[in-house]
């Protein structure tokens, strides 16, 4: 078989098609795409051009795959926006000597452990750590620390195994929630970190690096729920937010002490008494939808911005909206089975502001909450919405959670 001319940009996982499916979709736009996944494309074939399978989790699998395209395409670049793709993306970028950041800062960026250390090393206003493997470890380090503490996985996303413990006597139980979630997490980190509660409202800041300059894009502020868990119930983005100015540097110091020099960040940080300080450094775009909110309040095309510096391409990084979007995730009351499911608003003409209502859950379905379950067994489903303002979008949250049903059995075990 002769090889093609056509240069595509290989996508190495993310392919999900409720959080990552606007990703394909818009960087599919503007270039050909070769996808490298774990299955064979079924909903985005019309938007592959070529694939190979492979475990994306897997470095020399990705390589492999990556090399069998490039036996078939001119390639133009890789991107992932898979949080646990990250490591193997590099790999597959330095075998193919294409635009992208080294093993070592993706490394970096996925061991937290080795993040805070950067970050202290270059001055990055972050918090104390100390890894640990066993409960005895974890105990002296919370007490060196201080109370409140927080427990997290080295090298997990999503807040899993994330959880804060204010009190000695709720050690033990804060160990095996987070030790579980470690025995999950991928392999670039080990253990468990036992870190500084950093107080104060959580925010990331939506970043594109080209060649080693960071422009801080977007400021993202959070609702973060199901205390003392972290789980995320809403995220909103407002073109020219005030914050963005004052939070921008500390974004692109945290970027720079990684060594990441490509590609999109999602920067969270918390905005503490002292000023803001750095939870994780995420060398890919956002999740919850977050580069879709980014578009709606902006105009700025997360994928097709790291789609872009991936193949060498100058990005759009210039706001063509002014606009605040909003997202509220729906959450049952309770663990149990979902009973009834309902959302008296809905998009269309009457609600031009309500851009997307996405059900995750079926009846019937189980949920789980914290401890049980995380946002993967606990979400049922997400609701996004438009506005000239935050308050405006605030409001038109509140008139959705007015007319949101959601009831569960607890008693009930689903099928």
């Amino acid at each position: 078989m002769s090889r093609s001319t056509r240069h595509l940009l290989i996508v190495v996982s993310g392919t999900d098609p409720v959080y990552r499916g606007y990703c394909l979709e818009q960087t599919a736009a503007g270039y050909g795409i070769a996808l490298i996944d774990a299955k064979p494309p079924t909903w985005q074939q019309h938007l592959v051009a070529d694939h190979e399978v492979a475990d994306t989790r897997d470095s020399a699998a990705v390589v492999a795959a990556g090399l069998a395209l490039a036996e078939r395409h001119a390639i133009a670049g890789v991107v992932t926006w898979d949080e646990y793709a990250l490591v193997p993306t590099a790999e597959l970028v330095a075998r193919l000597g294409v635009r992208g950041n080294t093993v070592a800062a993706m490394s970096a960026a996925r061991d937290k452990a080795a993040s805070r250390r950067l970050f202290a090393e270059h001055g990055v206003p972050s918090a104390r750590s100390i890894r640990v493997r066993t409960p005895a470890q974890a105990t002296v380090a919370a007490h060196r620390i201080g109370f409140p503490v927080v427990f997290k996985p080295a090298s997990h996303a999503a807040s899993i195994g994330v959880i804060r413990v204010d009190t000695p006597e709720r050690l033990t139980d804060a160990w095996e929630f987070a030790a579980a979630g470690a025995s999950q997490q991928g392999p670039e980190g080990r253990g468990v970190l036992v870190e500084e509660y950093l107080d104060g409202p959580e925010i990331s800041v939506e970043c594109a690096t080209v060649a080693g300059v960071t422009t801080a894009l977007a400021v993202t502020r959070k609702e973060v729920g199901f205390a003392p868990y972290f789980e995320e119930t809403g995220h909103t983005v407002t073109a020219d937010d005030p914050l963005r100015p004052h939070v921008a540097s500390v974004a692109a110091q945290a970027v720079r002490a990684l060594g990441i020099t490509d590609g999109v960040q999602h920067v969270e940080m918390r905005l503490t008494a002292s000023g803001p300080r750095i939870i994780e450094v995420n060398a890919r775009i956002g999740g919850d939808m977050i580069g879709q909110l980014v578009r709606l309040a902006t105009g700025l095309d997360l994928p097709r911005i790291a789609a872009d510096i991936a193949c060498g391409n100058a990005p759009s990084l210039n706001p063509t909206a002014h606009r605040t979007a909003a997202i509220k995730i729906l959450y049952p009351p309770a663990t149990g089975a979902l009973t009834a499911r309902d959302l008296t608003v809905e998009p269309g003409p009457e609600h031009p502001w309500l851009h997307q209502v996405t059900w995750l859950r079926q009846v019937g379905d189980r949920v789980a909450l914290p401890p049980e379950g995380d946002l993967f067994t606990g979400r049922v489903g997400f609701a996004i919405v438009t506005a000239d303002n935050p308050a405006e979008a605030r409001h038109r949250l509140t008139h959705i959670a007015d007319g949101l049903t959601l009831t569960v059995a607890e008693s009930h075990t689903a099928a």
